[in-house]
């Protein structure tokens, strides 16, 4: 009985479905299906004690049936899923929001940058070609020809009313501008072929350096978003003292400055590798370089480097065109090492932040410099011959090699080993050398009666008219020329340092001059000074560079060593550009501080206010021989104002304290 109920089992389906089975036909008489065999074998196989194998095989069938329908529905169970998530996360969004909006301010800003990314893709998806078609008009060479002299035209109106409304106030500015007009001039002057510059690519990049400098800068809601991001990755970096900490204990990193800033290193390569991994990076970088290769007609090479070095270092960026570069022109490869001269890597960014410099300052400079690259290396070395990359297609960004986030997230703190590394050896070797340089300077100096000399002195006297020209005041040349020179000759570390030693003693409120010495550089010249020096064009970035294009393609080494040094100091000009563009468009932010009201508390702590408003007391102070002196201005009349000039004199010296 079981053996028939085995056959039927087996020949209905066969039956039914009108299919011959040719297998059948060559069995011998007797022989039974594979098939038969294996189910027979299942049924006479001694039970577990829970009934017959035929009820087991009948009471799974609901489960089969269960498993069968949701695989059959599962693109609609994932929906609701991601719908239910969608409303739940929506309910989180909005109590947050109701509850404290600045609490919840980081929140509302990541949403509305994910909503931002979902729209566009949603937009390209179904309304791209719609959206092409629609600009087909624009693609007229006539109408194209009227609208750039149109567009051209109004630029050049707004430029000057707005240098001459902006500037009347404060004509320092114009200095600024003038010093963008010297170095545009002396690299037109250097240019390889001067016929062949693209003023397109050139202005274009001026321009958007100058409209991105005003967003940052001078618009509220621009300058209050790039502060507030600043404030947030200084938050972000902060978290690398629990790991730090763990390892270092607290007081080397609290006190060593290799154990306080470069585990930020680290860290901070640790997450850029994540979003590497995850795409985040390359997509920010593609929509850069698409910007900028419709609106400057730069390639898509090497505008995709020039991107990326935002956010990348010198030698990683050409890793994102390594299969173009063997066909790239002159010019191109150029521009690709223009533009890792000319930025900072994230990665070094967010050392630099540890410093105290000014994180929003730091940011928008390296974004500010991409398309300030792009421009200056077509003044340069433009383009003479053609390009074989003139098209976006064909130009992709793979995702990471990772085959998990937390692989991604271990690489990319290890390869972080190898730059902190880079940093230490060239900290400990530069620093050792300037030292002994000045040592050398100092003696060869005290031999003609020069006391003094050292390299910072030389660097001071020879930099300083270009300094000056980027709008820093006469009195603060020598010590930011000082940091140029480093800069170059050195490295932007030690440079970097050193601002934020100058900006450490002017927020403490140390004097600013101590014995005929200026001990800090002012407010406006501490952000010239921080776009100037923003990049890795330095002496020893030229090895680098060629070291790591020459791995790659190891055939056009003669050619990378003939533009590199032409790259470096192009590079150079993009910097101190920024540092023009800083000059041309800074402002004092915050309310002025209240002096009268200041002094009229009991103070014992020096800081900047304290210095600036018993500066003010001081000027306002006559003596009278042998008479309380007499006040002047908003301390005139003033009950209090006797007490403050005590409290003043007693944390620093004037002729009015003696």
């Amino acid at each position: 009985m079981e053996e028939a109920n085995g056959r039927e089992s087996i020949a209905l389906p066969v039956a039914n479905t009108g299919v011959a089975n040719p297998g059948l036909e060559l069995m011998e008489e007797g022989e039974k299906p594979e098939g038969t065999r294996r189910i027979e074998e299942e049924e006479h196989r001694p039970g577990d004690g829970q009934g017959p194998p035929t009820h087991r095989r009948r009471n799974l069938q609901p489960v089969t049936k269960a498993r069968h329908f949701c695989k059959t529905h599962a693109a609609l169970f994932k929906k609701i899923l991601l719908g239910l998530l969608c409303l739940a996360y929506a309910a989180y969004f909005l109590t947050a929001c109701i509850l404290n909006f600045q609490r919840a301010l980081a929140l509302f800003v990541i949403t509305c940058l994910v909503i931002f990314v979902l729209a566009h893709h949603f937009l390209n998806k179904f309304f791209g070609e719609k959206l092409t078609s629609c600009l087909q008009p624009f693609k007229n060479s006539r109408l194209r020809r009227w609208m750039k002299w149109v567009f051209s035209g109004v630029s050049l109106v707004g430029l000057i009313l707005w240098l001459a409304l902006d500037t009347a106030q404060k004509p320092e500015q114009l200095i600024s501008f003038a010093g963008i007009c010297m170095f545009v001039l002396i690299l037109f002057a250097c240019s390889k072929h001067h016929s062949a510059v693209s003023w397109r690519a050139v202005f274009w990049g001026l321009g958007l350096q100058f409209v991105f400098g005003i967003l940052v800068i001078r618009t509220d809601p621009g300058f209050n978003a790039f502060q507030w991001l600043g404030d947030q990755i200084q938050i972000f970096l902060n978290y690398t003292v629990a790991g730090s900490s763990f390892v270092f204990g607290d007081a080397l990193v609290n006190n060593v400055f290799a154990f306080q800033s470069l585990p930020i290193i680290l860290f901070f390569g640790c997450v850029m590798s994540i979003l590497y991994y995850l795409g985040l990076v390359q997509w920010v970088i593609q929509k850069i370089a698409w910007f900028l290769q419709v609106t400057m007609g730069t390639t898509a090479t090497e505008t995709l480097a020039v991107a990326g070095n935002i956010f990348v270092g010198m030698t990683e960026a050409p890793l994102l065109i390594r299969p173009y570069l063997p066909d790239m022109t002159l010019s191109e490869i150029h521009a690709v090492m223009t533009g890792g001269f000319a930025t900072v890597s994230g990665t070094v960014l967010g050392a630099f932040i540890s410093f105290g410099i000014d994180a929003a300052s730091l940011i928008s400079a390296s974004v500010m410099a991409a398309p300030c690259a792009l421009a200056l290396s077509k003044l340069v070395y433009p383009e003479v011959e053609e390009s074989k990359f003139k098209s976006q297609e064909g130009v992709k960004l793979p995702r990471g090699k990772e085959r998990n986030i937390l692989e991604a997230a271990s690489n990319g703190a290890t390869d972080g080993i190898g730059l902190v590394a880079n940093v230490v050896a060239n900290l400990v070797a530069f620093l050792a050398v300037l030292a002994f340089i000045n040592a050398a300077l100092s003696w060869l100096g005290e031999l003609v009666d020069i006391q003094g000399l050292t390299f910072q002195v030389i660097c001071s006297y020879v930099l300083r008219p270009m300094v000056f020209m980027m709008g820093v005041e006469w009195s603060d040349c020598p010590m930011v020329a000082e940091m140029v020179g480093i800069k170059f000759f050195t490295n932007e570390f030690v440079a970097y340092q050193q601002l934020s030693q100058y900006k450490s003693k002017r927020l403490s409120g140390v004097e600013e001059w101590i014995e005929g010495e200026k001990q800090w550089i002012s407010e406006r010249a501490e952000i010239i000074t921080t776009f100037s020096l923003c990049g890795f064009a330095n002496l020893s970035s030229i090895g680098i560079t060629l070291g790591g294009l020459t791995s790659m393609i190891p055939s056009r080494k003669s050619d990378l060593s003939k533009v590199v040094i032409s790259a470096l100091l192009t590079g150079v000009c993009v910097s101190l550009i920024s540092g023009c563009m800083a000059g041309i468009l800074h402002v004092t932010r915050g309310a002025e501080t209240d002096c009268v009201s200041f002094l009229n508390t009991t103070f014992t702590n020096r800081t900047y206010e304290t210095y600036v408003c018993c500066r003010g007391l001081f000027q306002s102070t006559t003596l009278n021989g042998t008479n309380p002196p007499s006040f002047s201005g908003p301390w005139e009349g003033n009950e209090f104002s006797a007490m403050a000039l005590a409290n003043c004199c007693g944390l620093y010296t004037n002729a009015v304290c003696a």
